[in-house]
């Protein structure tokens, strides 16, 4: 007796878990339930929750009513957890990437739509990781340097064979004159911001890092540092 009427109470539980997680979902995200893959998608949870409520009747079936309650309970706070957790994702999301940006220099955080700011390393130099042609660089902020200047390891790494560059640039470093080869990079990606056809160049000497000079620098909507921390604006 009390077998069925826990797995009616059960079979209840998960009926009102599902109508409750719907009904915060479309108040939450109001259209969100519009679309058909949305649609299907919930489809599927409403299936994996059936899967799951049916795995525990047919395993634990000498649980006494109450203990279905509980683990009714357990599963309908369970399902709510899931809808905050969703609903604040952007919140949650947004907090991570600033711990990140704290524990690792050269992460950039998004502040903004199209802005995002790189916390200043320990000797003082700003360090960005950058999307090149679709390859992780780690590189330099350098508003002293006219182009982006890649070094030739980094080069190599996107794909550019180094013999068949002419290094007909020449500049002046704190070690001397070097030579670099002009290129066009396709695109340089940090965040949502993303430059395409950068003028850049290879040096010819080997470098601890690639920079980004002025011309990524400049084509941005705007760039400044302020209390340790660098800006960037599309």
């Amino acid at each position: 007796m009390w077998r069925r009427r826990g797995a009616w109470i059960l079979a209840a539980l998960a009926v009102a878990a599902t109508v409750l997680l719907v009904l915060l979902l479309a108040q939450a995200r109001p259209g969100a339930l519009d679309h058909q893959d949305n649609q299907i998608r919930l489809i599927g949870l409403v299936a994996v929750l059936a899967w799951v409520a049916s795995g525990m009747f047919l395993g634990r079936r000498r649980l006494s009513a109450l203990r279905w309650i509980r683990h009714g309970a357990v599963w309908l706070a369970l399902g709510i957890l899931l809808v905050l957790g969703y609903s604040f994702r952007g919140d949650v999301t947004g907090l991570w990437n600033r711990m990140l940006a704290e524990l690792i220099p050269g992460r950039a955080v998004q502040t903004a739509p199209g802005t995002v700011t790189v916390r200043q390393t320990q000797g003082g130099h700003f360090r960005v990781d950058a999307v090149v042609d679709g390859v992780s660089l780690h590189m330099l902020v350098d508003t002293g340097a006219t182009l982006v200047t890649l070094s030739p390891g980094d080069a190599k790494r996107i794909g550019i064979d180094l013999d068949r560059l002419v290094y007909s640039q020449r500049f002046r470093t704190a070690n001397g004159e070097g030579l670099g080869a002009p290129i066009r990079l396709r695109e340089i990606r940090i965040g949502p911001i993303v430059l395409r056809d950068v003028r850049a160049s290879v040096n010819r000497a080997p470098m601890d890092a690639s920079l980004l000079g002025q011309s990524f620098l400049n084509r941005l909507g705007g760039y400044a540092v302020k209390k340790g921390r660098l800006t960037l604006q599309q």
